[in-house]
């Protein structure tokens, strides 16, 4: 027997030597332990707590083994003597099946991952004596020589609990007596005989922060949800024709404890208790964090996760994350998590060459490491790997009651030339630049995600005109709700950046996206990608003196509103906010004292509530019918008008943008109907801190033609401003 390889912690198949081992013809149970730092041993019957055998020790070594006479296998104890005194175990290398039975079918369905891998609370039943309550470890890592289970339980000696090998590559153990709370990691050795950094548990469930980012034993049963009648009205929901206007949180940024203290954290219930009335008051429907994954780098903001598993604990633990979204929905607010299978940071103890080989990313760095982010990429084609992400897509919903999963970068999945010069990148087996495998991965990751949670939503963040993104897998889309609209972005903002004498010339840049407004199911965003990194907040991203910066401000935050899609706002837009995001610091809330401030802030709230009561505003955000430019060539005036429809094409709201400080007095716009208009809100208005430019609220439709249109009427605009104008039947 080589008692070497259990002092190097090197032994690959515990189970073979040590346990109990039963004897039917001679009628003996003879069992090994392994107890680094014990001088006696004393097995004890483990129902009726009465000594059967004291173990013999080994010369040299920990090793202790021993028999005893018995008609069938016994359950047992150990009584285990140190120098510092006496304790009671269960030997976990008694349970053979228990260990085994967490890999049997891990591969039949995705979400076995999370339900059979990483640390599951378990109890075992023997036929005779008490339950015995414990954790089950479960751990891929195929090509390891050797895997320990560490902790807080065995001094974080990787010679104490050597796991087990399977022949599907995962590695086992069932332990007694660990319960939630305990920290853990894996020590593995690799194949050349590397001892590598300890690991985290890729499937770990809970995870401490800097410097152990260790793992810890988490119970999900504990908690009990109280949002049942959130689920029931999700689920009879249609997301296409709701609105939805999404606030987009970094949490450790939104606001900060006093600043002059520890500059710690909200906690999530510190943030349950400010951060949900405040978008509930701002009438917002949905609230959108950055990831929530574990991640050791703040200022990554959650984009290079290690612990996909685990909600980050730098604002407590998975239950307060749990309390957290079940506060949101029994506030009636939908909540939506940025979520990244694109790639993954280097830090040692997460996935990267994680048994000594590439288990999670692709071996050639042409694909499987990303320039940009100087980061690993997770190799789409393995099984294994696939199975792993679709797994983590259906956990956050399943076991965190998610409503939506925004998934990050999927641009720099679909192409294998993604921000990579010629000869830097492989090609298909056709030739092309596509990545197939990360294409199916993602059309089973939605098909999986509808399936399994039909209220749930997928929103791609895709840069790209890739086809089909907020299309059906069936009709061979990608399968996702939502697409953000990267287009409309980037051409509204160069054109809203312009002076006002130059938007004459670049008129096409606003009305392009009405091109293909409706070839997706598009979301409009001004996300935390255009407010860091020297771009400017979006206030100062407008040309002008200080007041045609907030009005230009106010115009553009009306035009997005009015334009078919859905909604997504930053932090910190709603107000207005001078500086760029800073995300160690907190948006700046001390400018709500000014007026111009205030006055943006309640702009905001007033488009939230004008958008989410007005059917038209929403109902076809995604159908061609609900939409028509009343006048889209005016670019020697720079002004746009629309109308939006309801689905039952009975209402409208007419939109007209102003995007010059000239007023325009005795402007003519042509209507679909005869009847009343009234203006229903004015980004010009004094509450906005607007000029107040004098305007007629109402009008009635005359037989004058214009704009192609039969009706019109006669409008004053104001500098720089957007009116809303719902006509009355």
């Amino acid at each position: 027997m080589q008692l070497q390889q259990f002092v190097d912690a090197s032994c690959s198949n515990p189970f073979e030597v040590l346990g109990p081992s039963f004897d039917s013809n001679l009628r003996k149970q003879h069992i090994n332990v392994w107890l680094p730092g014990a001088i006696a041993v004393t097995v004890l019957d483990y129902a009726h707590h009465s000594p059967l055998v004291t173990l013999t020790k080994d010369e040299k070594h920990p090793y202790f083994h021993g028999e005893f006479s018995t008609d069938s296998q016994v359950i047992y104890r150990l009584k285990v003597t140190y120098p510092e005194g006496e304790t009671e175990i269960t030997d976990p290398y008694q349970f053979v099946q228990e260990a085994y039975h967490a890999v049997h079918y891990v591969d039949h369905k995705p979400q076995n991952v999370y339900q059979q891998l990483g640390a599951q609370l378990v109890s075992v039943t023997p036929e005779h004596g008490d339950v015995i309550e414990g954790t089950r470890f479960a751990v891929f890592a195929p090509n390891a020589h050797a895997v320990s289970l560490i902790g807080d339980f065995n001094y974080w000696d990787a010679s104490c609990l050597p796991m087990q090998r399977t022949s599907l590559g995962y590695w086992v153990l069932f332990v007694p007596g660990i319960r939630a709370g305990a920290r853990y990691k894996y020590r593995i050795l690799a194949n050349n005989g590397h001892e590598l950094p300890h690991k985290a548990d890729p499937v770990g469930f809970y995870a401490e922060q800097y410097p152990s980012h260790a793992s810890v034993v988490y119970d999900h049963a504990v908690y009990k949800w109280q949002d049942a009648n959130w689920q029931k009205k999700q689920a009879k929901a249609n997301k296409y024709k709701q609105p939805m206007s999404i606030y987009e949180v970094h949490l450790g940024s939104w606001k900060r404890p006093d600043a002059n203290a520890d500059k710690r954290y909200l906690s999530y219930a510190e943030l349950a208790d400010d951060l949900l009335p405040y978008v509930k008051e701002m009438g917002y429907t949905h609230l959108e964090v950055l990831p929530v994954s574990e991640h050791p780098f703040d200022g990554s903001w959650g984009y290079q996760p290690v612990g996909l598993f685990a909600p980050t604990s730098r604002f407590g633990n998975p239950d307060e994350f749990k309390a957290f979204v079940d506060a949101c929905h029994q506030a009636n607010i939908g909540i939506i998590i940025d979520w990244v299978p694109a790639h993954f940071p280097e830090d040692p103890h997460g996935l990267a060459r994680f048994d000594g080989s590439c288990v999670y990313e692709y071996e050639d760095p042409r694909r499987g490491w990303h320039p940009d982010w100087n980061s690993c990429i997770y190799d789409f084609g393995k099984d294994t790997v696939r199975q792993f992400l679709v797994a983590n897509a259906l956990y956050w919903i399943d076991k965190f009651h998610v409503d939506g999963l925004r998934v990050d970068a999927v641009a720099s999945m679909l192409y294998l030339d993604y921000s990579r010069n010629e000869g830097e990148w492989i090609p298909n087996v056709d030739g092309g630049n596509e990545n197939y495998e990360a294409i199916s991965l993602l059309q089973w990751m939605n098909s999986e995600v509808y399936a399994q949670f039909p209220q749930a939503m997928t929103i791609a963040e895709e840069s790209t005109s890739f086809p089909g993104v907020s299309r059906p897998v069936s009709e061979g889309g990608l399968g996702f709700g939502f697409k953000w609209n990267m287009g409309w972005m980037h051409d509204s903002l160069h054109y809203i950046a312009k002076d006002p004498a130059y938007r004459t010339y670049h008129h096409n840049e606003i009305t392009f996206s009405m091109v293909y407004s409706f070839t997706e199911n598009f979301i409009l965003p001004i996300s935390h990608d255009e407010v860091v990194h020297g771009k400017g907040s979006l206030l100062y991203k407008m040309p002008g003196d200080e007041w045609q910066q907030a009005a230009n401000h106010r115009c553009y935050a009306g035009f997005m509103f009015a334009h078919p899609g859905k909604k997504l706002n930053f932090m910190g837009n709603e107000l207005g906010q001078s500086s760029e995001w800073n995300h160690d610091g907190s948006v700046d809330w001390h400018l709500l004292q000014y007026d111009k401030h205030a006055g943006i802030q309640r702009l905001y709230r007033q488009l939230n509530q004008l958008y989410t009561h007005t059917p038209a505003l929403y109902e076809t955000d995604h159908d061609a019918k609900g939409f028509e430019w009343i006048d889209h060539q005016n670019d020697q005036q720079s002004i746009l008008s629309l109308v939006r429809k309801s689905a039952s094409g009975k209402q409208k709201v007419y939109a007209i943008s102003n995007f010059t400080p000239v007023p325009r007095e005795g402007f003519r716009m042509g209507v679909l109907d005869p009847g009343k208009y009234r203006v229903v809100l004015n980004t010009d208005h004094r509450d906005f801190w607007g000029s107040g430019f004098d305007i007629v609220a109402q009008a009635e439709a005359q037989q004058v033609s214009w704009n192609g249109r039969d009706w019109s009427i006669e409008l004053t605009l104001p500098p720089l401003a957007t009116l809303f104008i719902l006509h009355q039947e």
